[in-house]
């Protein structure tokens, strides 16, 4: 809603989105993404990129920003990143060096169902990764040790990780919802969503021939219903457990933006829209470069 405020009051400003579930095709209402009207009013990149059933890796979405960042340079146009997922963004603003994927690895980790015991290998493989992450933090422990097993080389000379916040060319604001008012919000939108044909969409995305990936079976909203439409529970509770869901991972978001310095955070009371003339003044005194 402030993106394209911004937009529509700077002219020649074009939106990056950094959802990682909106670039897939046909998931619309769920990711709440740009109706075809606003798309052709403020053009929008990385929407619908890939099918709902491909695989879209972290490093394949940062090669797509990029390449997205350098069009919209070239044409002597302005970028403002909107949204989303937060590795996403980082992967973007800060240009992360990002490990492969080493599947047989994986499977072979996942079957040791003790965290502890593959931490303690972490610790024998790279000391350094292990110190900067909880021992109990399975996902975190098994991709360090994916990746230093699958690489031959450590996990954490990578680069310094997530904890570490350079400076960037990128320009950073962040909205901030009392909890009350947001979780309040997100239970309207489910509302609405279900209203606009959003389980209709789950339903369709489910009977394609290649269903639904990995990724995007697991996105708020469209796992809850996918639960739902298995028969697993009833309407009004996949609503309510994604409403609960969707308000937890709010939390997580904050928490995991709020900790970089970076970011210069306006308070929002109910209307987002308040705060469009601080953030145009730091859009403008943006002279090059991005904003998010």
């Amino acid at each position: 809603m402030v993106a394209f405020e911004v937009a529509r009051q700077r002219p020649g400003t074009e939106l990056i989105s950094m959802d990682s579930k909106a670039l897939y095709r046909g998931m619309d209402i769920g990711t709440a993404a740009p109706t075809a009207a606003e798309r052709a009013e403020i053009p929008v990149h990385l929407l619908d990129l890939v099918e709902p059933g491909e695989e879209y890796s972290v490093s394949m979405f940062q090669e797509a920003a990029r390449l997205a960042l350098d069009d919209v340079i070239h044409r002597t146009r302005r970028a403002v990143l909107v949204g989303g997922t937060g590795l996403h963004v980082r992967v973007v603003i800060d240009e992360l060096e990002i490990p492969g994927q080493w599947e047989k690895v994986r499977a072979e980790l996942e079957a040791e169902p003790e965290t502890r015991l593959l931490y303690a290998r972490l610790v024998e493989l790279d000391p350094v990764a292990a110190g900067r992450m909880e021992s109990t933090n399975r996902r975190r422990v098994m991709r360090a040790l994916e990746v230093s097993i699958g690489s031959g080389r450590p996990f954490s000379s990578f680069g310094p990780g997530l904890e570490s916040y350079p400076p960037s060319p990128f320009t950073q604001i962040g909205l901030r919802v009392k909890r009350a008012i947001l979780d309040q919000r997100i239970a309207d939108r489910y509302r609405r969503q279900l209203e606009e044909g959003f389980l209709d969409e789950v339903r369709h995305l489910a009977d394609l021939p290649g269903g639904l990936s990995r990724s995007a079976a697991q996105a708020l909203g469209y796992r809850e219903l996918l639960a739902h439409l298995r028969g697993d529970c009833t309407l009004d509770q996949a609503i309510a457990d994604a409403v609960a869901a969707t308000c937890r991972f709010a939390r997580r978001q904050e928490r995991w933006f709020r900790r970089d310095p970076r970011i210069e955070w306006f308070e929002v009371a109910d209307d987002p829209l308040a705060v469009v003339d601080e953030v145009l003044d730091r859009f403008d005194a943006t002279a090059t470069g991005g904003c998010r």
